[in-house]
C-alpha cells in the first residue's frame, strides 16, 4: 500500500509523494495530469523527506514552473541545481517568493538551541547562496506565506510548553526584493488560541484558520481585526504535526473551496466569501486532506469507506472528479468490505464518547466460532488525532477473519471541537482509557461482540493508551504495542524537542509531578499486568526510544507473562519496508490465535512467545 501524501497543483500538472515500501519505504515525487501517465521527477537514489520535528512534512515546492525538495539525509535542492542553505540542517515547509529570487523555509539545525537542542527558525535562501534569518524569537515556526505582491510575507509561531493546536501565534511583516524583513506584528492568536494556515487572498487580503471560538473557523483580517467568514460548529483545520497542511484554497478573489470536518467524517465545500454561505460539493468522500486550487482546478487527498487514499484531481466548475493515483492496486470487492457503523455510546464522568464500528464479515473463519465474534479496539495515536471512517485494510484484515474493530475517537481527538480536545488535559491515560473500556463494554453489553475475546492494539501514544488498558483494567484478553509509549518519565527524558513539553499539558509539569507520571506508567506496575501482550519496535525510533518496550519485555519475563518483542533494524517511528508492515500484521494476529485458542493462516518466524504458557489468560 502506497502512502500518499502533499497533492500540489502547478501549471495544470497535479504533484504528490508516495512512499513506496517495495523501494524501503522511499519517498518519491511524482506528477500526472488528466491526459499523462504518471512520471517520476526525483531521482530514483533520492527520498523526498524531511525530517524537521521528527515528523517532517512539507518537504517540496511546486512553483511558477519550478521544483524545490528536501533530500532525506541530503539538504534541500531545486531539482536540477546545486542544494542549498546549510548543509548540516534539516529544511521543510517552502515558500517562493513572487520574484522567485528567495526561497524561505523552516531550518532546524541540531545543537544549536537552548540547552543543546535543535534551533528552530525561519530563514530566506537563494539559489546563489545568499541566506538570511527571518526569526529567531521563537521555539517553533511554520507557515511561511507570501502576499500576491511580494510586500508581505505571513507565518505562524508557538513557544514550549505549548503544541501547536494548544497554543499559536500569526505574525506578518514587511518584505522586499532584497530579502529585508520589517518588524514582525502579531496578528492573532495567544493563550487558549490556535492558528492554522495563513493565506493571502489574490486580492492580498489575509486568511487564516482559528479555533477562538472553540472550533477552527475561517477568518479574514479587515482592519487589524480578525473577522469571522462562515461561523459553524466544524474544523475546517486538524492538529500540525507535520508540515505542509492545507486545507483551503482560493478559486478566485470572491469564492473559497475548503475541507471541514466533524466527529472525523470530512466534507468538501465552497464558500461564498462575501454571503458566507457553505455550500457542499457532495462528493462520496468522508475524509478529505492537502486541498489545492489552480484556474479552476484542484487537487486533494480523498477517501470513503470503500476507497482508499486517493489523489484526486476536480474540475471545480464541472465538479468533475478524477482519480489520478491510488494507494491500493486492487481494492477489495464491496461484498467484502466492512463498512462502518458511528457509535454513540456513555463513558466515564458522564462523558459521551464516539467511535466507529466495523463488523466482521468472516464469521467463523479461522477457528473463530461463537455466537458473537471477539473485539480488537483500536486506539489511535497522537494522543491528539482522529479516527475517520475510511477504508483501511489494516481494519479489514481483522473483519475480514472473523473479529470485529471498534476505532475510538476518545476524549482528546479532533474534529469535535477545543473543548473535547481539552478532555484530555491532565488526563492522559486515563479518559483515554476509559473511552476505549467502554467502547468495548458497551459493545459487549449490546450483544454485538463476545464480552470474553476482547482485544486491545494502538500505535506510539495508542500504544500507550493500550498498555495503560492492559495494566489498569482488566476488560481486555491481550493487546497489541506498536512503539508504544510504557515509561512517561523516560518520554520526557528521551523525546525529542517537538513533544518534549507536550506532557505538561497532557500530563503535568515535570520534574514537580514526577509521582504522577510513575503512578500514570505502565512499567512501574508490572505487577499489575497478567494480561499477555506483544510488542512492535523499531529500533531507530527518535520518538519513543526502544528501550520502553525492551523493559516491558523483560519485566514480563520476570512475572511469566506471555509476551512477545519483536523488533525491526532500521525502522523508526512507524514501519515503511513492507516485510516489516507483513510481519507487525501477521505477527499480532499469530499472538491473538495462540491466546484465544484459535487457528490463524500465519506463523510469522519473527514472533517467538515468551513467559509462560500460552491460552490462560
Amino acid at each position: 500500500m502506497l502512502r500518499l501524501s502533499e497533492p500540489r497543483i502547478d501549471r495544470g500538472a497535479v504533484y504528490w509523494l508516495e512512499g513506496r515500501p517495495s523501494e524501503g519505504g522511499r519517498n518519491v515525487l511524482v506528477r500526472s495530469t488528466r491526459d499523462a501517465d504518471l512520471e517520476e521527477c526525483s531521482a530514483r537514489d533520492t527520498s523526498v523527506r524531511s525530517r524537521v520535528h521528527e515528523y517532517g512534512g512539507g518537504a517540496y515546492l511546486v512553483a511558477q514552473g519550478r521544483s524545490f525538495i528536501v533530500e532525506d539525509g541530503g539538504g534541500l535542492r531545486e531539482l536540477g541545481h546545486s542544494p542549498m542553505g546549510r548543509p548540516e540542517a534539516r529544511y521543510a515547509d517552502l515558500a517562493l517568493s513572487p520574484d522567485g529570487r528567495w526561497l524561505v523555509a523552516v531550518e532546524e539545525v541540531a545543537g544549536e538551541g537552548e540547552g543543546g537542542q535543535p534551533a528552530n527558525r525561519l530563514v530566506g535562501l537563494t539559489s546563489a547562496g545568499g541566506r538570511i534569518v527571518l526569526d529567531t524569537d521563537h521555539d517553533f515556526v511554520s507557515s511561511p506565506t507570501f502576499s500576491p505582491d511580494g510586500r508581505a510575507l505571513a507565518w505562524i509561531a508557538w513557544d514550549h510548553p505549548n503544541m501547536p493546536w494548544d497554543e499559536s501565534a500569526l505574525f506578518v511583516a514587511a518584505w522586499n526584493e532584497q530579502g529585508r524583513v520589517g518588524k514582525p506584528r502579531r496578528i492573532a492568536g495567544g493563550p487558549g488560541e490556535s492558528i492554522f494556515q495563513p493565506r493571502f487572498a489574490p486580492g492580498g487580503r489575509l486568511y487564516f484558520v482559528s479555533d477562538r471560538s472553540g472550533w477552527w473557523n475561517l477568518y479574514r483580517l479587515e482592519q487589524g481585526e480578525p473577522q469571522p467568514l462562515c461561523p459553524m460548529s466544524a474544523e475546517f483545520a486538524t492538529p500540525q504535526w507535520v508540515f505542509g497542511l492545507s486545507y483551503y484554497d482560493f478559486v478566485d478573489a470572491s469564492t473559497l473551496l475548503c475541507a471541514c470536518e466533524y466527529a472525523g467524517r470530512s466534507t468538501l465545500g465552497q464558500l461564498d466569501l462575501a454571503s458566507g454561505e457553505f455550500q457542499s460539493m457532495e462528493l462520496d468522500l468522508t475524509a478529505i486532506e492537502g486541498v489545492r486550487v489552480e484556474r479552476g482546478l484542484a487537487c486533494f487527498l480523498g477517501a470513503s469507506p470503500v476507497r482508499p487514499p486517493t489523489v484526486y484531481l476536480y474540475e471545480i466548475a464541472t465538479r468533475r472528479l478524477h482519480a489520478l493515483r491510488s494507494s491500493l492496486d486492487r481494492v477489495p470487492d464491496l461484498g467484502r468490505i466492512s463498512l462502518p457503523e458511528p457509535l454513540e455510546f456513555p463513558s466515564e464522568g458522564g462523558r459521551t464518547a464516539h467511535a466507529f464500528f466495523y463488523p466482521p464479515q468472516a464469521p467463523g473463519r479461522d477457528g473463530l466460532v461463537g455466537e458473537r465474534p471477539p473485539l480488537l479496539v483500536k486506539s489511535h495515536g497522537g494522543p491528539t488525532a482522529v479516527a475517520h471512517p475510511a477504508l483501511d485494510l489494516r481494519v479489514q484484515y481483522w473483519t475480514s477473519r472473523g473479529i470485529a474493530v471498534v476505532d475510538v475517537n476518545y476524549g482528546g481527538s479532533t474534529s469535535f471541537g477545543r473543548a473535547a480536545r481539552e478532555q484530555l488535559d491532565g488526563q492522559w491515560g486515563v479518559v483515554d482509557v476509559e473511552d476505549c473500556v467502554a467502547a468495548a463494554r458497551f459493545l459487549a453489553a449490546t450483544g454485538r461482540v463476545d464480552g470474553g475475546r476482547m482485544l486491545i492494539t494502538g500505535s506510539s501514544a495508542g500504544g500507550y493508551t493500550t498498555l495503560c488498558a492492559l495494566t489498569f483494567h482488566d476488560v481486555f484478553r491481550a493487546g497489541a504495542s506498536h512503539y508504544g509509549i510504557g515509561d512517561l518519565e523516560a518520554l520526557v527524558r528521551d523525546t525529542h524537542k517537538f513533544e518534549s513539553c507536550y506532557t505538561e499539558r497532557l500530563v503535568a509539569p515535570y520534574p514537580e509531578h514526577a509521582a504522577l507520571y510513575r503512578e500514570r506508567s505502565p512499567i512501574h506496575h508490572v505487577d499489575r499486568l497478567a494480561r499477555p501482550v506483544i510488542f512492535f519496535q523499531g529500533l531507530d525510533d527518535l520518538v519513543v526510544p526502544p528501550d520502553q518496550a525492551a523493559a516491558m519485555a523483560a519485566a514480563l519475563t520476570e512475572r511469566c507473562v506471555p509476551h512477545a518483542y519483536v523488533v525491526f533494524e532500521g525502522e523508526g517511528h512507524g514501519f515503511r519496508r513492507p516485510e516489516s508492515i507483513r510481519t507487525a500484521l501477521e505477527g499480532e494476529l499469530y499472538f491473538y490465535a495462540q491466546i484465544l485458542g484459535f487457528e490463524a493462516d500465519v506463523s510469522p518466524s519473527a514472533v517467538r512467545i515468551q513467559g509462560g504458557p500460552v491460552g490462560a489468560a
